[in-house]
């Protein structure tokens, strides 16, 4: 196994554990990873999700060149004829939120993957790029499309054209990560942010989740239409009567997801 869950009150840190290869993605850890996010998105006892990589030197470096062949398949058959996205984590549309904790290199399909993640932290020794046009390439896994999202046109375009490595002081800077820490503590502040989005109201982070996603892709005036909707739909449910009534009792609520 390429690929490691565990789950914890709530909480699933899925690992990538190939350090011998700086957990690059070959086809059976490609296949893994999209086997567990499918398992988890179905999974409704599971609030958050935390990714991470094995080993003292990367999160993920992306592809493995070693054993990831170019496809038998016409384009054309790669393009209609498969039932499902190429990309890990365009294949599953996973409602819990995913806190993707970059304990060393990012690059490549490794940033990518980490792009796609809901919240990103990182160890101080972490790097990040997409060198994919210095090959001749470009970054087909959402890299073009997310980064500018993540961190705007102009910083985007200057580390997809020009293909260069930044460090995790810049990454904070720019906004590519919420926060940076010591190797040694990245997994247990990964944990305590999951446990504090764990203890709220699951379908209202939920909610949250897919608004800022579907807004994103909207105008604004269509996109507080749709959160007017979600509100309209949470106001009544017993999680929302039981944070106030924890609330006015001055005590820990106690959430079921419905």
């Amino acid at each position: 196994m390429t690929v490691r869950i565990h789950v914890d009150d709530g909480v699933a840190t899925i690992t990538l554990d190939r350090p011998e290869a700086m957990n690059a993605i070959d086809p059976e850890t490609r296949a893994e990873l999209r086997s567990a996010l499918a398992g988890i998105s179905s999974d409704d006892t599971i609030r958050v999700v935390i990714l991470t990589g094995a080993g003292d030197q990367a999160f993920s470096t992306g592809s493995d060149l070693k054993k990831t062949m170019p496809p038998k398949e016409s384009f054309a058959q790669l393009t209609f004829g498969r039932s499902q996205s190429d990309s890990i984590m365009g294949s599953v549309k996973i409602a819990q939120p995913i806190i993707c904790a970059i304990n060393g290199h990012a690059i490549g399909g490794g940033l990518e993957i980490a792009l796609a993640c809901d919240i990103r932290i990182a160890s101080r020794d972490a790097s990040f790029g997409l060198a994919e046009v210095r090959i001749g390439s470009i970054p087909s896994g959402g890299g073009t499309q997310r980064l500018p999202r993540a961190i705007g046109l102009s910083s985007a375009m200057l580390l997809l054209l020009t293909g260069d490595r930044i460090d995790a002081d810049e990454a904070l800077r720019i906004g590519l990560v919420s926060r940076i820490t010591s190797r040694e503590d990245l997994l247990p502040m990964a944990q305590a942010m999951a446990r504090r989005i764990a203890s709220n109201a699951p379908l209202a982070v939920r909610a949250v989740k897919r608004l800022v996603r579907e807004g994103l892709e909207m105008p604004l005036e269509g996109a507080l239409e749709l959160e007017r909707y979600a509100f309209g739909l949470l106001r009544d449910t017993e999680d929302r009567i039981e944070g106030r009534r924890a609330f006015q009792e001055k005590r820990a609520p106690q959430y079921r997801g419905r």
